[in-house]
């Protein structure tokens, strides 16, 4: 790996007659936690900070036949790993969680002292989004979770598909006033629960209202070099934003053709 992104002195080593391996080699985990940290909190900065992680290829496509595996890499896999490790809680859609068999995050034990270090649990806390709470509850992210899977979904859903949540041992969290769910009240709901270092993986049409309502911070982006052609969504869809939301390129690194950016909202 090698960063493009910011230039620093290891990037502008790569003189004529430098070594590559000064700028291209393998990162360690610490190095790409040290990478993707969140900020620091201070004076005018946001808290909660909410950033995105997806990948999309050359045509820009998040997903082959309905799973994005097909256009990652073990590189990605490595950052979406690291950014979980990151994170206290991963916010994901429900037809995301079926389509991509989620099971619970699991203990790394290489970021472990770190987390205990910054208060946070073993693992990231899953929560779901979920109008109509038609989950399948026997499922390992209910059964099995270290930390309780957390459910956002409307004031107006109905109770018994709460009442079944709760039972399989969810945390329901209403966080919209009719079936539906709020982004910005979804947010503040994890944020209650001291949740203020959010990561979501989609999908697409929950990454499109996160947009729409502005309460994204950050957006990590892989670009996988394949082309799929089709009619796969995305990595956004949903609601369209009257004006394009303009972010800045933060970083970017490459390996093996993978561009990994992270762009921030100004």
């Amino acid at each position: 790996m090698r960063r493009l992104f910011p230039v620093t002195d290891e990037t502008a080593a790569q003189a004529p007659g430098a070594p590559a391996a000064a700028v291209d080699r393998e990162w360690s985990l610490a190095e790409l936690a040290a990478a993707y940290a969140y900020p620091e909190p201070g004076p005018g900065a946001r808290r909660p900070w909410l950033r995105a992680n997806m990948v999309s290829s050359l045509d820009g496509a998040a997903q082959h036949e309905g799973r994005s595996q097909p256009i990652s890499s073990a590189t990605d896999m490595r950052v979406f790993g690291t950014l979980r490790a990151l994170a206290d809680v991963v916010l994901v859609g429900a037809e995301t969680v079926r389509q991509e068999g989620y099971r619970p995050a699991r203990v790394r034990a290489e970021f472990a002292g770190a987390r205990a270090a910054a208060g946070q649990d073993p693992v990231p806390a899953i929560a779901i989004v979920s109008a109509s709470l038609e989950l399948d509850f026997t499922l390992p992210l209910f059964t099995s979770p270290l930390v309780p899977t957390l459910v956002l979904t409307g004031a107006a859903a109905a109770p018994d598909r709460v009442a079944a949540a709760e039972k399989a041992g969810a945390r329901v969290l209403v966080a919209g006033d009719g079936t539906g769910v709020e982004p910005a009240r979804a947010v503040r709901a994890l944020a209650d629960l001291g949740h203020t270092r959010l990561l979501t993986e989609g999908g697409p049409r929950l990454l499109g209202q996160l947009i729409a309502a502005e309460v994204l911070d950050e957006l990590c982006l892989t670009v996988s070099p394949t082309l799929t052609a089709g009619d796969a969504q995305r990595i956004a869809g949903g609601p369209a934003v009257t004006v394009p939301h303009r972010f800045a390129l933060a970083s970017l690194l490459e390996e093996d053709g993978f561009l990994f950016g992270r762009y921030r909202r100004p």
